[in-house]
């Protein structure tokens, strides 16, 4: 994808296929304000009446945000496995007794698997709330961990996604962890847009911060 208009013909796609539009963030790793601006304007769901104003085509109007296209990687299980393999480097600093690493689903969840097979842990995945979101509080939802995959209870994990956004779903996971009386140590992600060192006292690591930089920084 190299510009608005083609995230917001993804945006279309994925909407008519069902998605919601947490579910679209997910997919194309933008916000959920941005993702929800992208569904209206590409006309799939009705915009409300003080938005239908004409607006610039380019996309200028649209939130602030950063797309980060991995699908280069994602396309392939032999580059995958390279990434999974500088990820679980950078984690294993956190010593040999975790024996658990959490997914977040969706991306995260493949990610999340080569992982656990570098560092020969469990592996779990958590579906976040954003999934179902569609408007409103999203403090309303809830997120579920996969009764298919290893149990959290009193075990150490690390906690592996794609990207980290606003930080707002792996807040969720961490919290999410330890409410099921497990600890994460550590999180990793490919893409960082936010330039965090932790989150909700956790480590946080990732292959490559990116981080927007403009006139009103």
């Amino acid at each position: 994808m190299k510009n608005v208009d083609d995230l917001i013909e993804s945006a279309a796609e994925l909407a008519a296929r069902g998605l919601s539009k947490g579910e679209i963030a997910d997919e194309l790793n933008v916000s959920r304000e941005t993702a929800s601006w992208l569904v209206e304007r590409s006309g799939t769901t009705p915009q409300p009446a003080d938005q239908q104003t004409a607006q610039p085509d380019n996309g200028a109007s649209g939130p602030q945000d950063i797309h980060v296209d991995w699908s280069a990687i994602g396309r392939d299980s032999k580059r995958m496995s390279a990434i999974a393999e500088a990820m679980a480097d950078m984690l294993a600093k956190h010593g040999e007794d975790v024996d658990l690493t959490i997914g977040i689903e969706k991306a995260g969840g493949p990610i999340a698997t080569l992982v656990a097979r570098e560092l020969e842990t469990d592996l779990g995945t958590y579906t976040p709330a954003k999934h179902q979101w569609e408007e409103g509080d999203i403090d309303d939802l809830g997120g579920t961990f996969s009764r298919n995959f290893a149990g959290i209870r009193d075990r150490e994990c690390y906690v592996v996604d794609d990207t980290i956004t606003s930080g707002t779903t792996m807040r969720e996971t961490i919290e999410a962890i330890r409410a099921e009386g497990g600890t994460p140590l550590a999180c990793i992600v490919l893409a960082d847009k936010q330039g965090l060192e932790e989150l909700a006292g956790v480590p946080v690591y990732s292959l490559l911060q990116v981080i927007s930089v403009g006139k009103d920084d």
